[in-house]
């Protein structure tokens, strides 16, 4: 699939594209256009105006642009943009972005990977590029895109929400995508520490003591005051929502906060490793 395919089992999208699939159809009808004059009047094939209209194919921003000029709707088709904007990722990924933008304060401990809201745009097509089986290219498209879409929420001129990132010192070393990609993260790295609703922290190599052995999660605090965990292994995402493996959750982010080096320690260890890359 690409990520302008409609997912079958996705209802919610499914909801979203069948109504926009609808409207595009009896406006087209009313305009006394039959598809493949219409497909020729927009710059698109009979096959792909069937594949929208029928719900298979959700439609880009440019087909609605052009069908709105074309069948003279004055907006009100290119106003369905807004409808089909996020129906294109895939839903864990919608219901994930859902959760952020309630959240006042999110909190990710990784000891694989740098975690996916501070990764370079290079950076995560590695990540996505290293699986087995390998993702089509298609998917990898889909995906990349879906990421890079959630990293809107960090935003600089903004007080919240409050991030606290820790690190294991691993994911600062480990050459994902070649030696020039991760220098240009661990910049990237940079940046964002210096932003003033975030705090990044890196849980060194040498500690005694390491309380994230257990693997990589998040918190996050939402605005009514509820607070839920989130874990990602191999091809299982999951929201916790249980008060007690919440607050279980919520013990060992604290305790490897302290075990992790402060946010000014954690940026020299950051640019030493850089120098070093």
């Amino acid at each position: 699939m690409s990520e302008w395919d409609a997912s079958p089992d996705d209802d919610e999208a499914g909801a979203v594209i069948k109504t926009v699939a609808r409207q595009l159809r009896l406006w087209r009808e009313a305009a006394g256009l039959s598809r493949p004059d219409f497909g020729a009047a927009i710059g698109y094939g009979d096959e792909l105006i069937a594949s929208v209209e029928r719900g298979r194919r959700i439609p880009r921003p440019e087909y609605l642009d052009r069908a709105d000029e074309v069948l003279g709707a004055h907006g009100k088709i290119a106003a369905l943009k807004e409808d089909v904007a996020e129906v294109r990722y895939p839903k864990k990924v919608r219901n994930l972005k859902k959760l952020e933008a309630d959240a006042t304060e999110l909190c990710a401990y990784n000891n694989s990977v740098i975690q996916g809201l501070l990764q370079t745009e290079e950076y995560a097509r590695g990540v996505f590029s290293a699986r087995r089986p390998p993702f089509p290219a298609e998917e990898l498209d889909r995906r990349l895109a879906a990421r890079v879409a959630r990293q809107t929420i960090i935003d600089g001129s903004a007080a919240r929400p409050v991030f606290s990132f820790v690190q294991c010192e691993s994911t600062l070393r480990r050459s994902i995508g070649g030696k020039a990609v991760l220098r240009r993260q661990l910049e990237h790295l940079l940046e964002i520490s210096a932003l003033r609703n975030v705090d990044l922290q890196v849980l060194p190599l040498d500690r005694d003591e390491n309380s994230g052995l257990a693997g990589s999660f998040r918190l996050l605090r939402l605005q009514g005051g509820t607070t839920v965990g989130h874990v990602e292994v191999q091809h299982i995402s999951r929201v916790i929502a249980d008060p007690k493996e919440v607050q279980l959750l919520d013990m060992r982010y604290g305790i490897i906060r302290a075990q992790a080096l402060s946010p000014g320690e954690s940026t020299a260890l950051i640019e030493k490793v850089l120098g070093e890359t």
